[in-house]
């Protein structure tokens, strides 16, 4: 297998200044797969919900206390200024990739996800409503086949791949997520049902000539869903992997797709690991799916753990450059 490593996308960070470090220290510590930051600490127009809806085609939102809410109409104010938010992002990208020609990552909200977050015009989520989730999803895709057309465009002799984040997919499927009052959940979609809307944007990430994966930080990751519907390759974080989850990990790099594993702490811990202890984690992961490093399979790309938005920059940083030390150890061992 080859080993690599990357982030997950989320970083610290308040502003344009904080953006352009983070996508210089990305660009110089993960030279074969990159990923555009993203610094929800921006605000809204910065979180996953607004870069989303900054990326969505001909569906207009606005911001509400509540959060964002379709308008039915254009767009309001707010989404316009989490497009110009993502368009700097990509000047900036442009601007300081020059020559790059690894792996580039971004990443984009997935349906159900944005399904289970944006309001419907007249209220509660679009994930209660059958027509507006599949207007949703096929406006995401549109708009993510235009997007990764702009971003080879910018980036010219970068492969790209679109990494969809699912992290509400499995509350979904569960029917575990809360209506807008709070006091019911709306009901759960089933698997054939679920599928179409991530085969619909999968695919356009394909038909512009991407390559699509998908990132889920809860437990009870769907895996055959996701491979089934078109992902090259799945995310997930190491530690909320139980045990009986090992035989899918190993399933999708059996299979020849790509893994990545969130080894790393995405929040600063008392006492710092070093890349050594980190490193016998993963092999002993390896050896309880039966694999061996040096394997004919998929790409094994290792990653911190979801949530370094909440780090601090030092840790960040840290949690970065630990990743592609043990994505190197795992690489020459």
């Amino acid at each position: 297998m080859r080993i690599l490593a990357t982030g997950i996308g989320s970083l610290p960070g308040a502003d344009a200044a904080a953006f352009d470090e983070s996508l210089r220290i990305v660009l110089d510590t993960f030279t074969d797969l990159a990923h555009l930051p993203e610094l929800p600490g921006r605000g809204a127009h910065a979180d996953m919900t607004g870069r989303a809806l900054a990326v969505v085609a001909d569906l207009g939102a606005d911001l509400q206390p509540a959060g964002w809410r379709l308008t039915g109409g254009g767009g309001g104010v707010d989404q316009r200024r989490a497009r110009s938010l993502l368009a700097q992002d990509l000047d900036a990208l442009e601007e300081q990739a020059q020559g790059y020609d690894g792996r580039l990552k971004v990443q984009v909200t997935g349906p159900w996800t944005l399904a289970a977050t944006v309001e419907r015009p007249r209220g509660d989520r679009v994930l209660a409503d059958h027509g507006a989730r599949r207007e949703l999803a096929q406006a995401l895709a549109e708009g993510v086949r235009e997007h990764v057309a702009d971003v080879r465009r910018r980036v010219p002799d970068a492969e790209v791949v679109v990494q969809l984040d699912e992290p509400a997919l499995p509350a979904v499927l569960a029917g575990r997520v809360p209506t807008a009052s709070g006091f019911h959940r709306h009901r759960s979609v089933d698997l054939p049902e679920a599928s179409p809307a991530l085969e619909w944007v999968m695919a356009a990430v394909t038909g512009a000539g991407a390559t699509p994966l998908v990132h889920c930080c809860a437990p009870d990751v769907p895996f055959g869903m996701l491979t089934g519907a078109g992902a090259c390759g799945v995310s997930v974080d190491l530690a909320v992997t139980t045990p009986s989850g090992y035989d899918a990990l190993a399933e999708v790099l059996e299979s020849g797709r790509t893994l990545m594993l969130g080894v790393v702490p995405s929040t600063d811990p008392a006492d710092w690991p070093d890349d050594g202890s980190l490193t016998e984690r993963v092999l002993r992961t390896l050896d309880m799916l039966g694999l061996d490093p040096a394997a004919d399979t998929g790409d094994l790309v290792i990653t911190p753990a979801c949530g370094l938005a909440g780090a601090s920059p030092a840790w960040a940083r840290r949690a970065n450059e630990l990743s592609a030390r043990v994505a190197r150890n795992l690489s020459s061992g």
